[in-house]
């Protein structure tokens, strides 16, 4: 490990030190919309790396399942910066490190992992997105869990800023890279149901009671989503029914008929449907 990292200088001092002349450390003002960490985590819940212990994972009360609060630093989902990882550009570039250079690039991930954790408990989520970037380009690749929390914990900063359509992708990355990652399935749960993807999120919370089967969030949703799947489907099937009706019309009245002359009936016993013809 370099000698710097044993100065008295801050964590921040120290990382600015390091990674200012790296390949890929990031330009000032690099923000992305893709990832974040656990709301409101105590110190005292992070275990060496800066991630919350295994055992409290599905203690997820800090982001409320309605997401609620609106952040005064929402961001568009539309809005892209430059917050993408280039990984192809970082496996090239991790061919000429020696085992010691990469455990140092690993380190200073960690430092700057925990720069964004301080920067997310006093609600900078700009500024924590972009130390979690900044980890994310430096942590080599042969360092997978180190990265999935990265992602993982950047996801919780989108879902502050109510980009949850960016959440979603950073928490699919943690999970490819750690998996049975009971947090980034609970996060990416909370921001399918935000998005109305609501399929999608019973399934997360259905692999969240795998995992952990006392977990109340996620019991709670097995009760709350399906109501809200049905009404959906509902409201999808009229709006179908309304526009064949539309296409119906236009087809037959060149015949003189429309489709109030057909009768569609419902079976109670099939639930399949039947259609009479009627003058």
């Amino acid at each position: 490990m370099s000698e710097r990292l044993k100065s008295d200088l801050s964590n921040e001092e120290v990382i600015e030190d390091l990674t200012k002349n790296l390949d890929f450390s990031l330009r000032p003002n690099d923000v992305d919309d893709n990832n974040i960490i656990n709301p409101e985590i105590k110190n005292h819940d992070h275990n060496a790396k800066g991630d919350r212990n295994e055992t409290n994972e599905a203690d997820f009360t800090d982001i409320p399942l309605d997401e609620p609060e609106n952040s005064k630093n929402i961001q568009s989902e539309d809005e892209d910066s430059d917050t993408d990882v280039d990984e192809l550009s970082l496996k090239d570039a991790e061919m000429d490190l020696t085992d010691d250079q990469k455990e140092e690039r690993r380190v200073i991930a960690e430092e700057l992992k925990v720069v964004g954790n301080d920067a997310y408990k006093v609600g900078d989520y700009d500024r924590s997105i972009e130390k979690y970037t900044e980890g994310l380009r430096i942590c080599p690749l042969k360092f997978p869990e180190t990265r999935g929390i990265l992602y993982c914990n950047r996801s919780a900063a989108k879902m502050k800023m109510e980009n949850h359509k960016k959440a979603i992708k950073d928490c699919t990355k943690a999970i490819e890279l750690k998996e049975n990652y009971l947090k980034a399935y609970l996060r990416r749960a909370i921001s399918y149901e935000a998005t109305d993807k609501f399929d999608e999120s019973l399934e997360d919370y259905k692999k969240v009671l795998e995992l952990e089967p006392s977990n109340a969030n996620a019991k709670s949703a097995l009760v709350r989503l399906p109501p809200k799947i049905e009404k959906r489907n509902e409201e999808l099937k009229t709006e179908v029914m309304g526009k064949l009706k539309d296409l119906g019309n236009m087809i037959l009245r060149p015949f003189g008929l429309s489709t109030e002359n057909f009768k569609l009936e419902q079976d109670p016993e099939s639930k399949g449907y039947k259609i009479n013809f009627k003058q």
